[in-house]
């Protein structure tokens, strides 16, 4: 295997099923999220930001100038990257929504490469600030209602520690408007995203979100009277080491010292003026 995609319906840290891993979302209670979201007759209309995703993925795809013959989407859903995807470069793509996290790194060959995308920390923060507000103002304290999401500072480490080099991480952020806050939550309902972490608050109060509503839009409202709610996604690309690689050359092995950098920068400036 020559590639390994992962979209936005597996990404709950690479390292979950290792020992010793911290174990934040109850599974059974997301499997059974998403197969609720899956029954819906209407359930294409939740597909947008997972369809958005999967192209940018497959541009990420596109970047790396070869042909792979043979590719694993982990976390496929409905195929949101497949149609992005040709022959070209994609001769066979094989699809699954269910996999354990050690797979990804064994199924690659040398120098196969990881493309993922991950829900980042500062996904849905409109969303979590006016809860936490609200529930504050009404209830003097409050719970996590949004599922914890991984901070751009741990990718690295997770790729590392997972057995790839060569890693690049990049962020981009997807914004969506909507008539207000009961919509957004409809849709990540919609969606199979509730919150599924362990330590989440089963009840949330009436009043609590009407006011959390009211909030969002004096804090967040666009002049329309629409909200905005930001999925902030992280992309990662990560090589399963190979002898063919490059690698970095060893320190103190350079014959150029930076004072002679300087020097020839002077003397190329003498010579264009001359």
């Amino acid at each position: 295997m020559n590639i390994s995609v992962r979209s936005l319906q597996s990404l709950r840290g690479l390292s979950s099923g290792r020992r010793g891993a911290m174990n934040v979302f109850d599974r059974s209670t997301k499997r059974k999220q998403k197969e609720w979201a899956s029954s819906l007759l209407d359930s294409d209309k939740y597909d947008y930001l997972r369809d958005e995703v999967g192209s940018r993925v497959a541009d990420r795809v596109y970047d790396v100038s070869r042909t792979f013959p043979l590719a694993l989407d982990v976390g496929c859903g409905k195929s949101h990257m497949a149609e992005h995807l040709s022959k070209d470069i994609v001769e066979r793509l094989f699809l699954t929504d269910i996999s354990d996290s050690s797979l990804i790194h064994q199924v690659l060959k040398p120098d196969g490469v990881f493309i993922g995308a991950v829900v980042g920390g500062e996904t849905l923060y409109e969303l979590r600030c006016s809860l936490q507000l609200a529930e504050l103002e009404r209830e003097g304290g409050f719970a996590p209602h949004i599922s914890p999401y991984t901070a751009v500072t741990d990718l690295g480490n997770l790729l590392g520690q997972a057995g790839f080099n060569m890693l690049t991480v990049d962020i981009d952020e997807v914004q969506v408007n909507y008539p207000g806050m009961l919509e957004v939550m409809s849709d990540l309902q919609g969606m199979g995203e509730s919150n599924c972490a362990w330590n989440r608050k089963s009840l949330l109060h009436r009043d609590t979100i009407l006011a959390a509503a009211a909030i969002y839009k004096e804090m967040y409202g666009n002049e329309d009277g629409s909200v905005p709610a930001t999925f902030q996604i992280l992309y990662m690309i990560g090589w399963k080491p190979h002898e063919s690689q490059a690698k970095p050359v060893k320190r103190g092995s350079a014959n150029v010292s930076f004072a002679d950098l300087s020097k020839m920068s002077k003397l190329q400036k003498t010579n264009e003026k001359s």
